[in-house]
C-alpha cells in the first residue's frame, strides 16, 4: 500500500502522460490506418455544388442512373468509350438538382398533382405522351390509350423494362415543367421597348457613304515599337475580363514512340515466306487466308476496275502465289483463288476533256471544233499523253489522261457507252459529248467482265516484346535522370527527344494535343503533380510518355506573368496605332494627300453602303468602333484618326441616308425578342452555375 501511494504521490505526472501517450497512440493507429472517417474525410468527395458535397457514392448513383437510361435507349451496356459522356450527364444532372432547382423553391415554383394530371392527359399534354398515344391514321390524340396504359403499368412488376421506363418519365415530368415555368418567368420578363426596335431598323437600314484613310499597324515595324510593362498592365487591366480562367495546369513531355524494328519486319516477312509455300499447296485457299490473315477482307472478288493498286493485270493467273510484299504497314501473300465471269464489265481508257466556256450552242459548237481539230492531230501521229497535258481540263491532264481501269457505273452513260462498245484498243473516230463537255477517248484496254477472287493472308508490322520494353527502358530512363524543369530540356536534347508542350489543361479533359487519349496524364497532373513534378512513364497510344509539370493556375484570372507574351501583340498593336495617330495628325489635305505624304502603306478606300449592323468596313475588316464614328459624322466632315482592330482608319463622310420613320417597327421587334429569348435559357442556366461555386473533383477517381 504504501509503495502504491507514492507511486500516486511522485509519479502521478508520469503516470498521466503514460496514459496520454498510450491513448494518443491508439487514437493515431485509428486514424493512419486507412480506416478513419478523420483521414478520409475530403477523399470520398467528387466535388461541391451550391454548397453541398458531393460524395463518390451520390455520384455513382447517378451515374448507374445514367447507365440504365443508355441502355433502355440502346438497348446495350455502355461501353468504355461511352462512359466519359454518360459521367459528364450525371454530373450536369448534378448540377441540376443542386443549383439549378432549388431556384425554383425560392421563387415558390411547383408543379402540382392536377398539373401533372394534365401532362399526363388532361389539356395540355406533354409531346412525349402526346407523340406516343397519337392514332396514326387519324392524327388525333387518345387520351383513354394514356388511361390503359397507366393501369396496364402498375400491374407490370417493378422490374421491368416498361415500368421503369414510365417511372422514370413520369419522375422527370415535374422537374421538367418546372424549369419551363422558373425559365419563362425570366424570359418573359424581357421586353423590347418602341426606341429599341426603331434603333434596329436604322441599324438595318441606315446607309453612310464613307471615303477614309487606311493605314494597317504593319506599317510600323515591330523593331522600331518599345512595349513597356506599364503598357502591359493597363492593357491587361482594361480586357482582364478576357483572362478569366477556371483551374488549370501546364506541362512539358516527351515521347518514346514504339516502332517497329527491323528484326520485327523481318520476323513478319520470314513467317509469311513460309505462307507462300502453304498456300501454293492449300487445297481451301478462302479457309487458309481466314485462319492465317490479321485482315478484314481475306477472301474477295474483284474486277479489273475495283482491283488493288499492289496487283498488277500480268499477275492475274489462277493458281498463282505473289507475294509477300509490303503495302503501307503491312505484308501481304496474295493467290489467285479462281477466274471467272461476272456481271459487272471493266475497261481503260484515255481521254482529253474539252470544256466549253458557255452552255450556248455558239459555245458548244466552239469547244466541239477545238475538240475535233486535236483529235485531228492525234490522228495525225501526235502523242495522246502530250495533248491531253497541253489541253486537258480535268484533273487527269497531268498524267496524260489516263482514267484507269473503270467498272460499270463509274462513268457517265455516254462515255461508258462509247468505251464498251470498242471492240478494238485505239482513239475513237470522233469526239463525244457529254455534260462536262467533249471527250477525246483513247481506249487502252476493251472490256472485259473477268473476276478474280483473291485470297489474302496479312501480317501487320508490330513491335515486338523486346521492341516495346527497350522504349519503355529509354523512357524510364530518362525520368529517372531529371532533375527539375531545366534540366528536363536539357536531358530530353541529350537523349534525342522532342521536347513538347501543352498548356491550359482543365481537370475535366481527356485529350492532350499530339497524345489523343491521355486521361491518366490528366489525372496525374491534378491529382498528384506540383510544379516541377516529374512523372512516371505513361503508356499512352502506342507511345511511352513522361512529362513534368510547368505550372498551375488557380480558378479566377490568369495573372499578368502569365499572359504578358500572349497579349504583348496586342499591346505592340495599341503602341504602333498612337503612332500613326500622331504622324496623321501632323498632316493635311485632301485624304489623297494625306496617305500619299504618310506613305506607300497608307491607302484611300470607299464604301457606298455602310450600315451600323454591319460592324466592318471593306479592307479594314471588323472594326464597330470606326463604324460607329462614321455614322456620327455630318456629312462633309472628317473623323480624328482611329485607332480599331487591324490599323488606324481616318474617315470622311460623304453622304448619310436616315432611313424614314416606319408605321410599325413590329417585325425588328419581333427579331430582338427571338434573340434575347434564344440567349435566355442558356444564360439563365450558365449564370446560376457561375454564382454556384461548383468545384469538380472528379479527377480523384475518373
Amino acid at each position: 500500500m504504501a509503495f502504491i501511494g507514492t507511486l500516486r504521490s511522485k509519479m502521478g505526472t508520469w503516470v498521466v502522460v503514460f496514459v496520454f501517450v498510450a491513448i494518443a497512440a491508439f487514437i493515431l493507429g485509428d486514424i493512419f490506418s486507412g480506416q478513419s472517417n478523420i483521414m478520409n474525410w475530403g477523399r470520398n468527395t467528387v466535388g461541391e455544388i451550391a454548397g453541398t458535397e458531393i460524395s463518390y457514392e451520390t455520384y455513382q448513383n447517378v451515374v448507374r442512373e445514367r447507365e440504365a437510361n443508355w441502355y433502355l435507349n440502346t438497348g446495350r451496356e455502355p461501353g468504355e468509350r461511352d462512359m466519359p459522356g454518360i459521367r459528364q450527364q450525371a454530373w450536369d444532372l448534378l448540377i441540376a438538382r443542386n443549383a439549378i432547382e432549388p431556384q425554383y423553391a425560392k421563387l415558390g415554383i411547383e408543379v402540382t398533382d392536377d398539373e401533372e394530371w394534365d401532362m399526363l392527359q388532361g389539356k395540355n399534354v406533354d409531346a412525349g405522351i402526346r407523340q406516343a398515344f397519337t392514332d396514326p391514321q387519324t392524327g388525333q390524340f387518345n387520351a383513354a390509350k394514356v388511361v390503359e396504359y397507366m393501369q396496364q403499368i402498375k400491374t407490370m412488376p417493378a422490374t421491368s423494362e416498361p415500368r421503369i421506363r414510365w417511372e422514370i418519365f413520369q419522375r422527370d415530368l415535374r422537374p421538367g415543367r418546372q424549369r419551363i415555368k422558373y425559365e419563362n418567368l425570366l424570359i418573359k420578363s424581357s421586353y423590347i421597348t418602341k426606341a429599341e426596335a426603331e434603333r434596329e431598323y436604322h441599324l438595318q437600314t441606315d446607309v453612310a457613304e464613307v471615303k477614309y484613310v487606311y493605314v494597317p499597324f504593319y506599317a510600323v515595324s515591330d523593331s522600331t515599337v518599345k512595349v513597356t510593362d506599364a503598357d502591359l498592365e493597363a492593357y491587361y487591366s482594361k480586357n482582364k475580363e478576357k483572362y478569366k480562367t477556371e483551374e488549370v495546369r501546364s506541362m512539358k513531355y516527351v515521347s518514346v514512340e514504339v516502332i517497329p524494328s527491323a528484326t520485327d519486319s523481318a520476323a513478319v516477312t520470314e513467317d509469311l515466306a513460309r505462307a507462300v509455300n502453304e498456300f501454293k499447296t492449300a487445297e481451301a485457299d478462302s479457309v487458309y487466308a481466314s485462319n492465317n490473315t490479321d485482315g478484314t477482307a481475306p477472301y474477295t472478288k474483284y474486277n479489273l476496275g475495283s482491283l488493288p493498286a499492289f496487283i498488277q493485270k500480268e499477275q492475274l493467273v489462277q493458281g498463282n502465289v505473289i507475294g509477300p510484299f509490303l503495302d503501307g504497314q503491312t505484308y501481304k501473300v496474295v493467290k489467285v483463288s479462281r477466274i471467272a465471269k461476272d456481271t459487272v464489265f471493266s475497261a481503260r481508257a484515255k481521254h482529253i476533256l474539252i470544256k466549253w466556256d458557255d452552255a450556248s450552242d455558239a459555245g458548244k459548237a466552239a469547244a466541239k471544233e477545238k475538240a475535233r481539230g486535236i483529235l485531228k492531230d492525234i490522228k495525225g501521229g501526235a502523242d495522246f499523253g502530250q495533248k491531253a497535258r497541253e489541253f486537258g481540263s480535268d484533273g487527269t491532264a497531268q498524267r496524260g489522261g489516263d482514267l484507269g481501269w473503270f467498272s460499270t457505273g463509274q462513268m457517265v452513260k455516254p462515255f461508258q457507252d462509247a468505251v464498251f462498245a470498242a471492240t478494238k484498243t485505239g482513239v475513237l473516230n470522233d469526239v463525244v459529248e457529254t455534260d462536262f463537255g467533249y471527250h477525246i477517248i483513247d481506249v487502252t484496254n476493251t472490256k472485259t467482265n473477268d473476276a478474280y477472287v483473291l485470297a489474302t493472308v496479312e501480317r501487320e508490322i508490330v513491335a515486338s516484346d523486346a521492341t516495346t520494353n527497350e522504349a519503355f527502358r529509354k523512357a524510364e530512363n530518362f525520368a529517372s535522370e531529371v532533375d527539375g524543369l531545366e534540366d528536363f530540356d536539357k536531358k530530353a536534347q541529350a537523349a534525342g527527344l522532342t521536347v513538347l508542350e501543352a498548356k491550359n489543361i482543365t481537370a475535366g479533359e481527356r485529350r492532350i494535343s499530339t497524345l489523343g487519349e491521355a486521361r491518366q496524364i490528366v489525372q496525374w497532373l491534378f491529382r498528384d503533380a506540383s510544379v516541377g513534378t516529374i512523372s512516371q512513364v505513361f503508356e499512352v497510344e502506342g507511345q511511352n510518355v513522361v512529362a513534368i509539370m510547368t505550372s498551375e493556375i488557380s480558378k479566377g484570372y490568369k495573372p499578368l506573368s502569365v499572359v504578358k507574351e500572349e497579349i504583348r501583340p496586342a499591346v505592340t498593336n495599341e503602341v504602333k496605332g498612337r503612332s500613326i495617330i500622331e504622324k496623321l495628325n501632323g498632316l493635311k489635305g485632301t485624304l489623297e494627300e494625306v496617305a500619299a505624304s504618310f506613305g506607300n502603306d497608307a491607302g484611300v478606300y470607299s464604301s457606298s453602303d455602310l450600315k451600323l449592323s454591319s460592324n466592318s468596313m471593306p479592307t479594314v475588316g471588323f472594326d464597330p468602333i470606326a463604324v460607329g464614328t462614321a455614322f456620327s459624322l455630318e456629312p462633309g466632315k472628317r473623323s480624328k484618326p482611329i485607332a480599331g482592330e487591324n490599323g488606324v482608319v481616318l474617315i470622311e463622310l460623304q453622304n448619310k441616308t436616315v432611313a424614314p420613320a416606319a408605321q410599325d417597327y413590329a417585325v425588328y421587334k419581333t427579331q430582338l425578342e427571338q434573340g434575347s429569348q434564344n440567349r435566355s435559357s442558356y444564360s439563365i442556366a450558365e449564370a446560376i452555375k457561375d454564382k454556384s461555386d461548383i468545384s469538380d473533383k472528379r479527377y480523384k477517381f475518373f
